[in-house]
């Protein structure tokens, strides 16, 4: 492998406050010979004199468009909308490969430039498991906001703290009335984090799996007073929940958080809503008779984003000092060729890693 330069970009999105490389990690990636320039970023939970001193480079935000062509920008949420053409290897979370709104116009602009997208969700071992995932986190963080709200205790607009302060809001408090709980996806990363904060809040909820969602129990699962999905599928599958069970008058349901949301993804299991929620507004009532409130962030991990981007990049730096053609990351790669193939993008031959 050529000498490896990782080109740490700023997030454009105000309400991200994670990193997938934190700076121990970084240390240890400059110290095996990589190259990492890193962005300032006002947002970024770690400040850049860390990362300075460990031995990093340090560039504007948003300069990225201009690092050598060799660089490999990494990143984990989206791209702003210029420039037009990508020339470099992305890597970070696409969302571009389940036809979900403007997959086409993304891998259109790595087509136009020659690029690469990295997609960090299709990084994964030989069975398929995901290398590096934010998912125990989203889960938790799914249950806990999912908790306030159903204990009215939901303080907007949503601010970053730490799992100790989260904890001590999840704990049972006096006058707190006794609720059911659902976990979807319970044997998954999402789905463990879901259920140990119910635990920290003193609930014991119902867990289904794949046994369970194969031949679904719409009644059971309206009976429930709070529900947490962490389904993330790959095939089609009936919906969870349909417009007409909303509108159920016996429904019991009254809080749900969708952690997965897959909004606009034919294979969305909650078809129900049409745009996300966030901090500023992280619960949207849905039905007003019998209530309905949706938690659907779609970056919950970064309300916790020390201990979550501490994690992430744990799992990733192997894989990062392991950057090359093979393995994973040639799995990686094979999943944007046939993205781009599905979709119809055309354009410059792509080379290798």
């Amino acid at each position: 492998m050529t000498e490896l330069h990782l080109w740490l970009r700023h997030e454009v999105r105000t309400t991200e406050r994670r990193t997938p490389i934190v700076p121990s990690d970084a240390r240890r990636l400059v110290e095996n010979g990589v190259t990492l320039t890193v962005e300032e970023s006002p947002q970024r939970i770690f400040p850049i004199e860390e990362y300075e001193a460990a031995g990093c480079r340090v560039a504007p935000a948003g300069s990225w468009t201009s690092a050598p062509e060799d660089a490999v920008i990494t990143g984990l949420k989206e791209l702003p909308d210029e420039p037009a053409r990508l020339v470099h290897r992305h890597l970070y979370f696409g969302h571009a490969y389940k036809r979900q709104p403007g997959a086409a116009e993304l891998l259109r602009r790595f087509a136009a430039g020659g690029g690469r997208l990295f997609d960090v969700e299709y990084l994964v071992d030989d069975t398929g498991r995901r290398l590096a995932a934010f998912g125990f986190w989203a889960g938790y963080l799914g249950a806990a906001l999912a908790v306030l709200q159903h204990r009215g205790r939901t303080a907007a607009p949503l601010t970053p703290t730490t799992k100790d302060e989260l904890d001590a809001r999840l704990r049972p408090a006096a006058g707190d009335a006794d609720f059911t709980a659902l976990v979807i996806g319970s044997l998954g990363r999402s789905g463990r984090g879901a259920r140990v904060a119910f635990s920290v809040a003193g609930v014991e909820p119902t867990c289904w799996d794949l046994e369970e969602t194969r031949d679904l129990d719409r009644r059971a699962l309206l009976d429930h007073d709070v529900m947490v999905n962490a389904v993330l599928a790959t095939s089609p599958v009936p919906p969870f929940l349909r417009e007409q069970d909303l509108d159920d008058p016996s429904r019991r349901l009254r809080t749900l958080c969708d952690v997965t949301c897959d909004v606009g993804s034919p294979l969305n299991v909650l078809p129900i809503y049409d745009r996300t929620t966030d901090w500023d507004e992280p619960a949207r009532r849905l039905r007003k008779e019998p209530p309905l409130d949706l938690i659907a962030i779609d970056n919950l991990p970064s309300l916790l984003p020390k201990e979550s981007s501490t994690d992430f990049s744990a799992a990733l730096l192997p894989h990062l000092l392991d950057f090359g053609v093979g393995g994973p990351w040639g799995r990686c790669l094979d999943s944007f060729h046939r993205a781009c193939r599905e979709l119809g993008v055309e354009g410059e031959e792509f080379g290798d890693v």
